[in-house]
């Protein structure tokens, strides 16, 4: 079944079914089946389609979806523009709500990069070094 856009899985039950909805959670889903007035343990295969069109006209209250998104990616780029320390953390690639970033963090940072020692060749081709000063060049 499709309802604003989104497949719901016919064998759940339509208290789960609805959170495949993106903004809708298992409290939103509890509450939503209330202003429907769907019973919560019935099967998605089993809606009428008078029970389909409450939940829609019922999830019309709710923000979901693209414009879900859109709102969030706004809210982040406005933490960024204010320079708030949340938009600081978003910008640099790292965890925003306090967790430690000296160990984990791997998600949000991703894969470990190990930086080792650098033969002194390797660094000046690199750049990382100036260029070698020999016992010829000292004046």
């Amino acid at each position: 079944m499709r309802i604003v856009g989104f497949d719901l899985p016919d064998n759940k039950k339509v208290e789960i079914a609805v959170t495949y909805i993106y903004g809708i959670g298992r409290a939103n889903a509890v509450s939503l089946l209330k202003v429907a007035e769907v019973e919560r343990g019935k099967r998605v295969k089993d809606l009428s389609k008078e029970e389909v069109g409450r939940i829609q006209n019922a999830l019309g209250k709710f923000k979901i979806g693209g414009d879900l998104r859109a709102e969030l990616i706004a809210n982040i780029k406005r933490y960024k523009l204010i320079s708030s320390y949340r938009g600081l953390r978003h910008a640099k690639n790292l965890p925003v709500r306090g967790q430690r970033t000296r160990t984990n963090a791997r998600t949000k940072r991703g894969r470990k990069v190990t930086i080792g020692a650098i033969r002194k060749k390797v660094a000046e081709r690199m750049g990382l070094i100036g260029g070698a000063v020999g016992k010829d060049d000292k004046k």
